[in-house]
């Protein structure tokens, strides 16, 4: 299983996971969001990244001419708002990577919406009104089981090690994302990141 750790915005955070390896990093480059990173700040993160770690620039309704500003150093390019297939095909026309597209489950619908739109990947995050992620909720497996899709995803959400392999049991994600699960006080822990990734590496 894949593992992401979201919200670098400090050079400590690249240590953390240069030590531990998981593999993708992502970064959030629009503006407004507690763990949002200028766009110099990323370009200086993302080249301490060690190489086999993918980097992910997450965008909330984004112009696309602003993502194509930075998507040289971008793996995969993570859209968290209400963008529609129009939109990620227009920015396929310009990026070799994958695209992911965030939706938070708050109904079977929505997820079967979202599976239809043209992404790569569905990031399967918690629903809590009014915020985008980054809340620390666990998703609603439940709903994500009723829900009819083929798009390989990610469950985000409060994943943690503790609970990681029962929150993934009879949902068979690609992946976990992890970010505030993965901080103390707001902060990038390394501890917390070194046990997230030994409990996913040992799953089975």
């Amino acid at each position: 299983m894949l593992i992401k750790i979201c919200g670098m915005r400090r050079h400590e955070d690249i240590a953390y996971v240069n030590e531990h390896r998981p593999d993708y990093a992502g970064f959030i480059l629009s503006a407004g969001f507690k763990r949002t990173v200028t766009h110099e700040l990323f370009r200086e993160l993302v080249s301490e990244l060690d190489k086999s770690i993918k980097a992910v620039g997450v965008f909330v309704d984004e112009d696309i001419e602003n993502i194509r500003a930075l998507s040289d150093r971008l793996d995969v390019i993570q859209l968290h708002g209400n963008e529609t297939a129009d939109y990620i095909a227009k920015l396929r026309k310009s990026f070799s990577g994958e695209i992911w597209k965030a939706v938070r489950a708050s109904s079977p619908d929505v997820i079967e919406r979202a599976d239809k739109l043209g992404a790569d990947k569905l990031l399967i995050d918690s629903f809590v009104n009014g915020q985008v992620g980054g809340t620390g909720k666990t998703a609603d497996t439940e709903i994500i089981k009723k829900a009819v899709f083929d798009t390989p995803f990610f469950l985000a959400g409060g994943v943690s090690a503790g609970n990681v392999r029962a929150l993934c049991e009879g949902i068979s994600p690609s992946g976990v994302d992890a970010s505030s699960s993965a901080e103390t006080d707001g902060f990038k822990d390394n501890e917390k990141i070194k046990a997230l990734v030994k409990a996913v590496r040992d799953m089975k």
